[in-house]
């Protein structure tokens, strides 16, 4: 069977993060800042820990030497600009995305077997945060 017929998961989940950040990220949260509700939308914390994924992935794929295109620092990106109206909710999702970084930058040289072991998980618990909330909260 091709590769093409069976993609590997993490681009499965490139693929299904960028559906997800086109169609969902198109303002729920930012929908409901904008309506002048103070509270976070019900899913904030998983869009949060989506945040530390994509900055763990940021670091561990071109470490064990995937060039994934767009980019998980794009992805963020995307999703930055459809998902957060207001900058201390901006600044607290870079956060995240930076923690998610750092905290392998500071562990990993080198693509060891542990890096892919965390690399696999991370994908999986990325795709298992996008489907749950687009299950619950999607249009």
């Amino acid at each position: 069977m091709s590769a093409l017929r069976h993609p590997s998961p993490c681009r499965r989940f490139l693929r299904t993060a960028a559906a997800w950040i086109c169609v969902f990220g198109t303002g729920l949260g930012g929908a409901a800042l904008a309506q002048g509700l103070p509270d976070a939308p019900p899913y904030e914390e998983q869009l949060m820990r989506l945040s530390e994924v994509l900055g763990a992935l940021h670091f561990l794929r071109p470490l064990c030497g995937h060039e994934d295109t767009p980019s998980w620092r794009d992805q963020m990106t995307t999703f930055l600009d459809a998902e957060t109206l207001d900058e201390n909710r901006r600044r607290r999702f870079i956060e995240r995305f930076n923690q998610g970084h750092r905290g392998f930058s500071s562990v990993y040289r080198s693509c060891t077997p542990s890096a892919r072991l965390a690399m696999e998980q991370y994908v999986s618990e990325g795709s298992t945060l996008i489907r749950d909330v687009t299950s619950r909260y999607g249009r």
